[in-house]
């Protein structure tokens, strides 16, 4: 998905909300808010083949899933990820209560954001789009670097739906 290509979404109201509050708390930062509209982009991609998660959880986690990297830096001097599981919940919540969330998805999409990284105490469908969605946008990192083998074991190894593995198998050209 090009950064600049309009968002498709399944929950457009939603999600131009979500998108302009996480513009606010991003600012200038174009990387953060591309990389953002990319895991939106795969998430809805994998929802489109894998059906089943709650849409509305996994457009707001896919949003909102980095929303604490400005505050882990600033807290922590790094932005590494436990340091996002830690601020990045706080701000997710705050944003998606002033927009009237309900408060199943609100804890839903927080607990994803708490656990995106670690994958620690998580493990729902809806956080799985988001694993995956997120781990095929930060694969161009490793993809250009990596033989086939080891790039097609890593998603054999790391991806969480049959979806996710497909999509970055095609976007990558390994299958």
């Amino acid at each position: 998905m090009d950064a600049d290509e309009p968002t498709r979404c399944i929950c457009p109201l939603l999600a131009e909300q979500l998108l302009a509050a996480m513009e606010d708390v991003f600012g200038s930062d174009r990387q953060r808010i591309d990389h953002t509209r990319r895991v939106l982009g795969y998430a809805e991609d994998i929802l489109d083949a894998q059906p089943g998660p709650s849409p509305e959880v996994v457009v707001a986690a896919a949003i909102l899933h980095d929303i604490g990297i400005h505050a882990a830096k600033a807290r922590h001097g790094s932005s590494a990820g436990p340091y996002q599981e830690i601020e990045g919940p706080p701000i997710a919540r705050e944003i998606m209560e002033v927009l009237s969330i309900d408060a199943g998805t609100v804890e839903h999409v927080c607990r994803i954001i708490a656990n995106h990284h670690s994958a620690a105490d998580c493990d729902t469908p809806e956080f799985r789009v988001i694993w995956d969605a997120d781990n095929i946008v930060n694969m161009a990192k490793i993809a250009d670097k990596a033989d086939r083998a080891r790039a097609i074991k890593h998603i054999a190894m790391v991806f969480k739906t049959s979806a996710g593995k497909r999509l970055a198998e095609q976007v990558y050209r390994l299958g």
